[in-house]
């Protein structure tokens, strides 16, 4: 590297530093905290008086439940087409809002901690457990979701299982480091700023169709802060680093053809699982791998392992894992 480039990278991470006193990443201010969780007729209440939107898919006759936990910039809507179809072969589905996401009005798209929305997911898993007490409880977190749930696992929830559809545990660690550094500047420099992905050729899924719904929905977050972005990377760290602590049982369901979370970060957190644990993984599976042209097939295997962790899955994709 010439004395001249180097001269620019000094240059430029003067100024950022610079910037950053100034300014810095902004978490959403929360209430304190100590008040009873419970349910409403269309939200979870949280301890800290936040309402969560809920939306439930319920089984006339359930002989199992999830709690399902959406993706970044997603909402409850990331469940609608699994939801029905579980409810329809006994298994009730409750999907949340996580807080700055969807339905929750205060605070959108202002990331609020990565402890906030773990002890989120385990006040959620208490509320429907007490709801359905002789019933099995399992979390089902896509993406941004399946980061909060080994979060939420690794601090002691409680649950049965876990179901990690493409799980977000791209970390620091795994990241260009240009990206590294751009991020943290634009975090801390610009946190306010927004970033729309548009241009980016990226296929997340090749269901077209739904795609398009999800993209005119406007509870879907486009424009998204700098530093919420920072604050889902802190997430996925910490949900990479958390997969070896965590005991419950688990089922990782990923697409092969996922453009979002890289397949090395994905397939080193499977390995390191510390639970009982199983591990499909989809030839035709992009990273909406619950809402794919061949979802039907998840959603059969995700159903299997509920009704009985030892037995086939149906797709014939399942991974030797070590």
């Amino acid at each position: 590297m010439s004395d001249g480039c180097r001269l620019v990278q000094v240059v430029l991470v003067a100024a950022l530093l610079v910037l950053a006193a100034c300014a810095g990443p902004q978490l959403q201010e929360l209430a304190e905290s100590g008040g009873q969780v419970r349910f409403e007729s269309d939200a979870l209440v949280m301890d800290d008086g936040a309402r969560l939107a809920l939306t439930v898919w319920p089984a006339k006759t359930p002989r199992a439940v999830i709690v399902a936990v959406h993706g970044f910039n997603g909402y409850g809507n990331d469940f609608s087409l699994p939801g029905p179809w579980f409810a329809a072969r006994g298994v009730s589905v409750y999907a949340y809002d996580q807080r700055g996401f969807g339905r929750h009005e205060t605070a959108r798209g202002i990331w609020p901690g990565s402890d906030r929305l773990a002890r989120d997911l385990a006040a959620a898993v208490e509320l429907v457990g007490a709801k359905h007490s002789a019933l099995p409880v399992h979390v089902l977190g896509f993406s941004m979701g399946g980061a909060v749930a080994l979060k939420a696992a690794a601090d002691g929830l409680e649950a049965d299982g876990l179901i990690l559809a493409a799980p977000a545990v791209w970390g620091w660690q795994e990241m260009n480091p240009l990206y590294r550094v751009a991020l943290w500047g634009a975090a801390h420099a610009v946190p306010a700023a927004t970033a729309t992905g548009s241009g980016l050729e990226v296929t997340v899924s090749d269901n077209i169709e739904w795609m398009r719904s999800y993209s005119r929905d406007p509870l879907n977050i486009r424009a998204t802060r700098f530093d919420a972005l920072f604050g889902l990377v802190n997430l996925m760290q910490e949900a990479h680093a958390a997969a070896g602590s965590v005991k419950l049982p688990a089922l990782f369901v990923y697409g092969a053809r996922d453009e979002i979370i890289p397949p090395a970060p994905t397939r080193r957190v499977m390995d390191s699982y510390g639970g009982e644990k199983r591990m499909v993984i989809y030839a035709r599976g992009w990273h909406m791998v619950l809402q794919d042209v061949q979802r039907a097939r998840v959603w059969q295997d995700i159903l299997t392992w509920i009704s009985d962790r030892a037995a086939a899955l149906p797709s014939g994709e399942e991974v030797v894992h070590p």
